[in-house]
């Protein structure tokens, strides 16, 4: 029988060994971010990082003013991740219009390659870049707080509703929803001042108990206080139009059916009621209300448009075209109606800002 070779065996042992000392280190389990991402495991997000989780559809960050005009950024988000970045607002006239055609594309190139605010300014682009990336971040944000909403929708949710302006100041309203229903209300804003100061005291509590008795803004006005009810009501209907789509029952939906899970389907199948942004014109504030159910607008309303003088005549003409034509098409891609440019305008703006919240 033939004998191994010394050396062999040595050699034979040797590899043993390295191998075993190779599974061994293969096993052990990974500890620093690098090992880990290598592991397939995912880094903590940083701050301003685009929020992973599932969010989809079109955010919109509020408009951030500049020393040249308004910016305002639209993302377009797929499982979490930008995949579109746009203004929606730039600085314009004038030498604005240069500037913000060179630097507006390379700043939404760079927001969908950082996948954050974290983004360099563009060359003689300095107040554009500030604003943008300050928008920017208010849509991160509200993907962010959407997504938490999404993960957690048995949890406690602070909305705070648009500022509504009425004759004697503004109002504007802060509820908490839990469980679908409306747990607390408080006015963070209402008319104050000489006579105004009696009415809000006596008024706002009363207003407050309201809206939690009726889980929604279809509440009763406080008799002597028609101005502020008005307001309280509008702020407490932007506020509840905020909260993520069936993060809700639909008591505190919004009122007269419009709930945000309205109906025993839920899901896709139904209805809300989406508030979207002001949209500031030359000749006053636009801002429209939809409805929405199975993915397509069924009512469409101004809330706010033009008024006095010339503008009472073509507010009253264009505004139920612009309603009509926002149903048909389902969308904000809809004609501006002739000699009612700037309302057409700002209609649209802010019709898009409330499919934005749908995510559509």
């Amino acid at each position: 029988m033939r004998k191994s070779h010394p050396v062999r065996r040595a050699v034979l042992a040797g590899a043993a060994t390295v191998s075993g000392i190779v599974l061994l280190l293969s096993l052990k389990p990974a500890s620093d971010p690098g090992s880990a991402q290598a592991a397939g495991q995912a880094p903590p997000a940083a701050a301003g990082q685009a929020p992973q989780g599932g969010v989809n559809g079109a955010v919109t960050g509020d408009a951030a003013q500049t020393q040249y005009g308004a910016v305002q950024v639209r993302l377009t988000m797929n499982n979490g991740k930008i995949t579109q970045a746009e203004a929606v607002q730039a600085p314009k006239g004038g030498r604005s219009d240069q500037i913000t055609a060179d630097s507006v594309p390379r700043l939404n190139q760079a927001a969908v390659a950082a996948q954050s605010a974290e983004i360099d300014a563009v060359s003689g682009a300095t107040y554009t870049s500030a604003g943008y990336k300050k928008s920017l971040q208010s849509a991160l944000d509200k993907a962010k707080a959407s997504a938490g909403a999404q993960q957690g929708s048995g949890n406690a949710q602070t909305l705070t509703g648009d500022v509504a302006q009425t004759q004697y100041g503004p109002v504007q309203v802060r509820v908490t929803v839990a469980g679908g229903k409306i747990t607390k209300a408080e006015a963070v804003q209402a008319p104050k001042g000489g006579r105004s100061d009696q009415i809000t005291s006596s008024s706002v509590p009363r207003l407050n108990q309201a809206a939690v008795a009726a889980g929604n803004a279809d509440i009763d006005a406080v008799s002597g206080a028609t101005y502020t009810s008005a307001g309280y009501k509008k702020s407490l209907q932007s506020a509840l139009d905020k909260a993520p789509a069936g993060g809700g029952s639909s008591q505190a939906a919004g009122s007269g059916g419009g709930g945000q899970a309205a109906g025993s389907g839920g899901g896709r199948a139904a209805t809300q009621t989406l508030t979207g942004s002001v949209a500031q014109t030359q000749y006053g504030p636009v801002q429209v209300r939809v409805t929405v159910a199975g993915g397509k607008i069924t009512k469409a309303e101004a809330v706010q448009a033009p008024k006095g003088g010339r503008s009472d005549q073509i507010t009253s003409s264009s505004v139920p075209r612009l309603n009509q034509a926002a149903v048909a098409a389902g969308n904000a891609q809809i004609d501006a109606v002739s000699g009612a440019t700037y309302t057409s305008a700002g209609y649209k703006q802010s019709l898009q800002s409330a499919l934005d919240q749908a995510g559509g």
